[in-house]
């Protein structure tokens, strides 16, 4: 209705010239659930707060210790511990240490291990940018014992009714479009399953976002029985939401320097009994022994732990080839946080409808385990429970790929693959926040004209960038709003109005198949 003129003059009215439009969701915004250094700032506790960030040094600002001044040694910001286990004579193991003629296996003390923290490190190294933490408590204390030889970690400190917490708080948060929780594999078998089901229910209520798994049995899997532990993870994820649940194995060996670690982290700090197996004696005058005197005096040391540190590796070959077998052990991680920064990279450099494989992973320099083609056929396809686990291979000449992009619903031919479930995540969240403004609005057709151009634009966008199929707009996608096609005056008496959107996907080549044909030639 135009409004009243009060007084003769030129007055000036402002038209929007341009439709309502349909602004595409972000695509990879991952939100890690697990325990950090510690969670406050300013004062303010972040424990189990989701917290946003968009760099390595938001997440050390919210949940790291602030390192003292220079020369101080920095802060250990992740405290692992690790014991030596002597090995029988003869024993062949690759793992294994040689300390003054005699071997040894590094085994962790289970309550000092965790993964968040390097996690987000190599989210941010594989070209992350926002995410969301939910820190769900800060270390426990350590056991002061190793876990034997046969044993998988199984750390006390994680604890089932935390992580469904730090999981419950995201039903609040519609942004996250990725569920990572490495630490999950530090639980039993039993609550490992509860977690990893309560996820992928959770995905599936929300529709927002896709849970990455991690499974256990990945850290050093048996070449001959890795399946079992397939198995086991296959049966443990039940029934529900698999379309948004996705697997990866094995772990990864990654090249992150953990620059603290030093003598503090083996046999829980009690630097005269590595000593003894470094094979110092009371009399010996040599460097080593003068130097670990110095470390152990009761006066003011002189020198810092890392210095000391330092000083040792120069002057004992053995504690250097402990020390450099002891961040292989720790920088062993779960894939999922890695490919939480993949899945970022790959959208930000092709869209989300492309599958994220076939690419590397940045900082790997290898695996606990090569996995062969045949190898990777029960993987791959499961015809008994159709659960697809993606595999991370190591390809001559190309180094460590990605090598998977389905779903654990691999017989679901509608979202077998990441990429389409993902992509239809995106249209369905876009397309719904943008319909927002219409609610309450007359259910006519000038409102169902506007939402057909809005959807329309966007998804003609979308074809153009490659991300729907078809050689012209009508083969990719319609829209169909209106009486008579998407509703009946009933919908339009209860107050329903229905939109039909059809959209053609995009779908990976994951079979490329070459036939050859023989010419036979006439004499």
């Amino acid at each position: 209705m135009p409004k009243s003129r009060k007084y003769p003059g030129v007055y000036i009215e402002e038209q929007n010239a341009f439709p309502q439009s349909v602004v595409g969701v972000p695509t990879s915004v991952p939100a890690f659930i697990g325990y950090t250094p510690q969670a406050s700032y300013r004062g303010q506790s972040y424990h189990k707060k989701p917290v946003k960030i968009t760099s390595f040094r938001d997440f050390q600002t919210f949940f790291c210790w602030s390192d003292p001044p220079p020369p101080a040694d920095p802060i250990q910001q992740y405290r692992p511990n690790y014991y030596l286990h002597a090995l029988p004579l003869g024993t062949n193991d690759p793992k294994a240490v040689v300390i003054a003629g005699k071997s040894y296996a590094l085994l962790p003390d289970p309550n000092t291990i965790y993964y968040l923290y390097n996690s987000i490190r190599l989210f941010y190294q594989n070209g992350g940018g926002d995410a969301y933490i939910v820190s769900v408590g800060t270390y426990g204390a350590p056991s002061g014992k190793s876990i034997d030889p046969d044993e998988r970690i199984i750390n006390q400190n994680v604890r089932l009714e935390d992580l469904l917490k730090g999981l419950a708080v995201l039903k609040k948060e519609q942004e996250p479009t990725i569920y990572v929780c490495p630490e999950a594999t530090l639980l039993s078998l039993e609550n490992n399953a509860s977690l990893m089901q309560a996820m992928l229910l959770q995905n599936e209520q929300m529709g927002t976002a896709m849970s990455l798994l991690d499974i256990i049995g990945s850290h050093h899997p048996d070449p001959q029985h890795f399946m079992d532990d397939i198995t086991t993870f296959r049966e443990n994820t039940g029934t529900h939401g698999l379309q948004y649940g996705v697997a990866y194995f094995p772990f990864i060996q990654i090249n992150l320097t953990q620059s603290t670690i030093n003598y503090t982290n083996v046999l829980g700090g009690d630097l005269s009994a590595l000593a003894e197996i470094l094979g110092v004696e009371k009399e010996d005058n040599s460097p080593l022994n003068q130097l670990i005197s110095e470390i152990l005096a009761p006066e003011a040391a002189p020198r810092t732990t890392a210095q000391y540190h330092q000083a040792l590796i120069n002057v004992s070959p053995d504690y250097k080839a402990m020390m450099m077998s002891l961040r292989e052990e720790i920088n062993l991680l779960p894939v999922s946080g890695a490919m939480a920064g993949v899945y970022t990279r790959v959208d930000n450099d092709r869209g989300v409808w492309k599958a994220p494989a076939n690419v590397s992973i940045v900082g790997v320099t290898g695996l606990p385990l090569n996995i062969s083609h045949q190898q990777q056929e029960n993987l791959n396809v499961d015809p008994v429970s159709g659960k697809s686990i993606n595999a991370i291979r190591s390809f001559p000449g190309r180094g460590v790929l990605v090598w998977g992009a389905r779903t654990l619903a691999g017989n679901n031919s509608e979202a077998r693959y990441i990429s389409v479930r993902r992509t239809l995540i995106y249209i369905e969240q876009s397309i719904k926040n943008a319909m927002q403004p219409f609610v309450f609005e007359p259910n006519d057709q000038n409102t169902w004209t506007q939402i057909r151009g809005m959807i329309d634009n966007f998804l003609l966008t979308l074809w153009r960038q490659g991300g729907l199929m078809g050689a012209k707009p009508a083969d990719a996608y319609y829209v169909i709003c209106g009486l008579g096609t998407s509703m009946t005056p009933q919908d339009i008496q209860d107050g329903r109005l229905i939109v039909m959107v059809g959209v053609a996907m995009v779908r990976p080549v994951e079979f490329m198949l070459i036939r050859l044909e023989l010419a036979m030639t006439k004499p």
